[in-house]
């Protein structure tokens, strides 16, 4: 199967998603300035999972871009990741009615976990399919995955464990830090280093 119609679906589904993260927030009550400045934790909350899913499609995308045929597990696995990523949304709402609860913060740490580890389960199976050996080749690959999952899902771990325990805020923080990771182009410094 081309590749085509799922990369379409998938931006589409997370259009759609990014959207609903607005509709999840909260009116001000009362409309005043304390009311508005009262929602500083829900709308910092939304604006890190905006640009944190934006992070995600760009990575999705540069992923993407060599591949030319997909396989059904592929497809799947993308259902799969859209799955999770749909949840996002909820566990924001629920972030944005308790910003101080230790739970409503793991929620979304969960949340968060459960679309990394279904991003990487669909970059692994991407790799796969790829055709061109010579552009990606296992050894790189394995370096590029390590460097790049291993430290983001640690974060991500950190913070939901500090959530639960200490900071209900760290889990905030953590996907901050992460998303700030996975900014970093890694495969330039793989290549500045093999060269």
């Amino acid at each position: 199967m081309g590749k085509e119609r799922l990369a379409a679906f998938m931006d589409a589904v997370l259009a759609i998603i990014m959207t609903i993260l607005v509709l999840e927030l909260p009116k001000p009550d009362p409309m005043t300035v304390e009311g508005v400045l009262a929602l500083r934790d829900t709308y910092v909350c939304y604006i890190l999972s905006f640009f944190w899913l934006g992070t995600m499609w760009i990575n999705l995308h540069n992923e993407w871009h060599h591949i030319q045929i997909i396989s059904r597990k592929v497809v799947w696995l993308g259902i799969i990741l859209l799955f999770v990523t749909s949840w996002i949304p909820y566990s924001m709402s629920v972030v944005a009615a308790y910003p101080s609860s230790k739970l409503a913060m793991v929620l979304y740490g969960v949340s968060v976990l459960l679309v990394t580890f279904a991003n990487l389960w669909l970059s692994v199976a991407l790799y796969q399919c790829h055709v061109d050996i010579a552009e990606c080749n296992s050894h790189r690959h394995a370096w590029f995955m390590r460097a790049k999952y291993i430290p983001d899902i640690l974060i991500k771990l950190i913070g939901v464990v500090l959530a639960a325990t200490v900071y209900p805020a760290a889990m905030i923080i953590a996907v901050l830090i992460a998303m700030m990771w996975m900014l970093i182009p890694i495969d330039r410094l793989y290549k500045g280093k093999s060269e």
